[in-house]
């Protein structure tokens, strides 16, 4: 397991070197997103409720978090090809038309998730509630995301044997090694970028402008090393069952 997480993070590096452009999506993103959040004064003046929810913020945080999701397709193909860059770049069918559902999929559960009514207003619960309700809707997310590596591996390789349903069947009995995989791929880059959104707070210019760049590089690693955790977790599982993730 310690081995296949080396991996992980050393694909990911390799595939910003191999495929830079690709790579850069999420992080201009990001930097555009921290543009803006300077412009708000919120690393000079610290957090300011009418700034976090400045419009243009938050719609720069959804497409951010859109421009996560899109390299996924790449890297994907880019570790199931032991880093064919070429393969990996590759745009055909059926698999970037299997990926063009995932992602409309997940771009509206993360629309809801952003700009949605509360659960616990959905669901009609006393406003006490509704923390517990939300909190219990992410846990449910995020173990029903487990199941879903398969599917979530499977589509952008074009293999369209294996959907949700399957998937899930699939993912039964290696749900913890998953979880370590998801922890391992998304904890420490997470905690790195938070650290360069905290620190900058109330420091020089230069070193606001200087920790955001290299945070911007951060959510560009995060989001491929987010998707090579799903990666490892199907490959895993599917290797169990004796079963192929790339169509033969």
């Amino acid at each position: 397991m310690w081995r296949d997480i080396k991996q992980l993070y050393a694909d990911c590096l390799a595939f910003a070197l191999a495929l830079p452009i690709l790579f850069s999506i999420p992080a201009v993103l990001e930097f555009g997103q921290h543009v803006v959040e300077i412009d708000l004064g919120l690393f000079s003046q610290g957090f300011r409720a009418t700034a976090a929810l400045d419009q243009r913020r938050l719609s720069l945080g959804f497409a951010k978090i859109l421009a996560m999701l899109l390299p996924s397709y790449w890297f994907i193909r880019f570790m199931a090809s032991g880093r064919d860059a070429a393969w990996a770049k590759k745009v055909e069918r059926p698999a970037v038309t299997l990926f063009g559902i995932q992602f409309a999929i997940l771009a509206m559960v993360q629309w809801l998730s952003l700009f949605g009514p509360p659960p616990g207003l959905v669901l009609d619960l006393p406003f006490a509630w509704w923390e517990y309700a939300s909190l219990a809707l992410g846990v449910l997310a995020a173990v029903l995301g487990i199941y879903l590596s398969a599917w979530r591996v499977a589509w952008p390789l074009g293999n369209t044997a294996i959907g949700p349903l399957r998937s899930i069947a699939i993912m039964a009995g290696s749900f913890w090694r998953a979880v370590v995989y998801m922890i391992a791929g998304f904890l420490p880059l997470a905690a790195l970028h938070q650290a360069l959104n905290i620190l900058p707070v109330g420091a020089p210019a230069w070193v606001v402008w200087l920790a955001l760049v290299l945070d911007s590089l951060v959510v560009g690693f995060l989001a491929l090393a987010s998707t090579g955790a799903i990666f490892l977790a199907a490959r895993h599982a599917a290797e169990r069952r004796n079963l192929a993730l790339i169509p033969r």
